[in-house]
């Protein structure tokens, strides 16, 4: 099955927008538990949330748009831009 790094970046200064909606996205993805391999959020400088990344392990990039389509934070319009990449793993276990 492909691998797909997930590199979302949270619009500007939408903190409490990904707070809001941060307890709908954690239940999404723990749903999709057998398609993630490797997720959490990036940070800024401050150390403050300001985007996602996440390993998926699915049949192809449009499963991957799917997967992030139906994601809470997607719906909320939180990220600001979402680039997928396949990768392919030649080193760690993901």
């Amino acid at each position: 099955m492909p691998t797909f790094v997930l590199y979302c970046v949270d619009k500007p200064n939408s903190l409490d927008l990904r707070m809001a909606n941060r307890e709908a996205h954690l239940a999404y993805v723990r749903s999709k538990a057998e398609v993630v391999k490797l997720g959490g959020p990036m940070t800024d400088d401050a150390g403050d949330m300001a985007g996602s990344l996440l390993i998926l392990d699915v049949a192809d990039r449009a499963a991957v748009e799917a997967f992030t389509a139906a994601d809470p934070y997607s719906l909320a319009g939180l990220f600001e831009r979402v680039e997928i990449r396949p990768i392919r793993i030649t080193l760690g276990q993901p």
